[in-house]
Parts: C-alpha cells; structure tokens; sequence
C-alpha cells in the first residue's frame, strides 16, 4: 500500500493492517476518536453501544508528530472515563475507531499505527471518512469538513468513496482556517509594505502578527497549520465591512461549490457541510449549492464510533 493508493478514487481503508485480534471477541468499551489539526473528540460508548461520555484534548491530526496524536487521544479518552466515573479499564479491553487528519500520508500512519499503546482492536481511516459517515449516518451522501483543514468526500449508491481536496496546507485545504489565515496574512504583508491601504481589518491582524517587519517574521518563523487558523475569526468578523475579508469568505465558498460538484456532478446526493468553519461559511456560498444542504446526522467521532462498530460485527461474522 502506497501513498498514491491511499489518495486514488476509491479510498484504502487500513483496518486489516491494524487487526490486533484475530479473534472475535466483546471489548468492555469501544470508542471513536475524532483527530484533527486544533482538536480531539471521542466518543466512549459500553459493549452493548451505548454512548456513555465524551471527552476533548489537543490536537492529534498526524502531521503534529504520530506519538503526540496518541498522548492527546489517550488524554481525550481519559476524561471521557473521568466523566463516566470509570478508572482502571486496561487498553487491551478497548476498540478504538480513529478518523484522523494526515491517514492519507502512509508513512505517518503506519508509524502511528506501530505506537498503539496496547488497544486491543484499532481501526484507522480519514478524518474524511469518518466525517462522511458519521454525516448521513453511514448511507450515501456528500460531506465537506471545513475546520483546521478541509476535505470533500462522497459515499455512492454503490459504496464507492472518493475524496477530493485536503491535500494539506499550504497548498491545498482551501476555505479551511488555515486557508483563511494565511490570505489575511498574505493581505496585511501588502498593508505592512505599503501595496495596499490600511483598515480596521489589517489593523487587527496586526494585533496577532505585530506592526513592523521583524515581528512579522518572528511569527512566521514560529506559524504552523493551527497558527495559521487562529486569524480565521478576524477574517469572518470583518467579511461584513471589509470588501478583502468578504471576498475571501466568499472564494471559500466557490471552493466549497467546486468540491460538492466534483464529488456530486449529478447533484443527487444530500450534501452536509461539518467542521467548526462550516457555519460561518455557509452564507457565502453560492444559493443553488446552499438550499441543497442538510445537517450533519452526526460528526466525525460517531463516524468514527460507527466504523469500528461495523469491524468487530464483521469480524464475528467472519469468525462464526
């Protein structure tokens, strides 16, 4: 399994790779985990399915380091058991479902996968994935998760998959935060030097990013993926009064369209927006593509949380 493999149309799902067991066997708790950029989210549901807690952390989408994305999801997980009341479950009594950002990379997620602190059943996917199919609930549909990063997946009729976008920042994830964050950068650079006049919009980026050259630098020396993001608010707070903001909220949302359609052509499919930017860019998509919107069933933790679940039913199918 290649790098190219797992970009191509019909996405290469890593569960048998990462089978701990073999044997069918009832695990006390399984949990999904959604691992992105800015966050973690799981999900703790008990043997019979049901959920029974949530829990959050820091990032653990991969390209923040694969051993730091299991410390933050093994934190998540623990105040999810601190919110259940639970302590003292050994991990080899836990399946995990992970959707996480970075999977495409194969490298990244086979040494993520060789750090399994002792999970005793793991299955790893796109944070796309599991956002698809916690969005229509695991039936077929067109999902577009704009957070940190953005990515447009779709599940057919005929349980094909293809993603389109999140190629990563900086040169993909178009109408993500960190998309959003490096335009404002790039707008306030030609404030800074004079290629462009000054306003309320530059003025407040220049409160993040400071107000000559060498602070500039400075925070650039240090911006990543998630520092990048943080300058998104400043852009949607200002779309309204500033004609640059605007039209940046308003090519992500012509990048959004352009991902529906190369996803749906036909554009019979429901579509759902996900992600903590999906609100905020909604108006400014174009209206034939709007009104075509539905909310997301659930997010990528419960889609995550529905992937495992239909691995270990199939492995006991497998196994009868």
């Amino acid at each position: 399994m290649n790098s190219e493999e797992l970009k191509s149309g019909n996405s290469v799902s890593l569960s048998k790779a990462i089978d701990v067991a073999e044997s069918a066997q009832t695990y006390r708790y399984i949990v999904g985990v959604d691992g992105g950029g800015t966050g973690t989210r799981v999900v703790l549901c008990d043997a019979s399915g049901e959920e029974v807690a949530r829990g959050a952390a820091g990032p653990s989408g991969l390209a923040h380091g694969r051993d730091k994305a299991w410390q933050q999801i093994q934190l998540a997980l623990q105040h999810a058991f601190s919110a259940a009341g639970v302590a003292n479950v050994a991990l080899s009594e836990v399946a995990i479902g992970c959707g996480l950002a970075g999977v495409n990379n194969v490298h990244w997620a086979n040494e993520f996968i060789a750090l399994n602190p002792g999970f005793g059943r793991i299955v790893v996917e796109t944070d796309a994935y599991t956002t698809l199919l916690g969005a229509h609930a695991g039936a077929a549909g067109v999902v577009i998760a704009l957070g940190t990063g953005s990515v447009g997946e779709v599940l057919a009729q005929d349980g094909k998959r293809r993603e389109v976008g999140g190629w990563g920042f900086p040169v993909g994830d178009e109408a993500s935060g960190a998309w959003l964050g490096f335009q404002a950068v790039n707008y306030a650079q030609r404030v800074m030097d004079g290629r462009l006049p000054a306003d309320a919009f530059s003025a407040e980026l220049f409160e993040h990013l400071g107000t000559d050259q060498a602070a500039m630098f400075n925070w650039l020396a240090a911006a990543n993926q998630t520092l990048y993001a943080t300058l998104a608010p400043v852009v949607i707070r200002h779309a309204a009064g500033s004609q640059v903001a605007r039209e940046m909220m308003l090519q992500a949302g012509r990048d959004v369209q352009q991902m529906a359609l190369a996803l749906d052509p036909q554009q019979s499919l429901p579509v759902a927006l996900s992600g903590g930017l999906a609100e905020m860019i909604l108006p400014y998509i174009p209206q034939p593509l709007q009104q075509r919107i539905q909310a997301p069933v659930g997010g990528s933790a419960h889609g995550a949380m529905l992937l495992i679940k239909r691995h270990l039913q199939h492995t006991m199918h497998k196994n009868a």
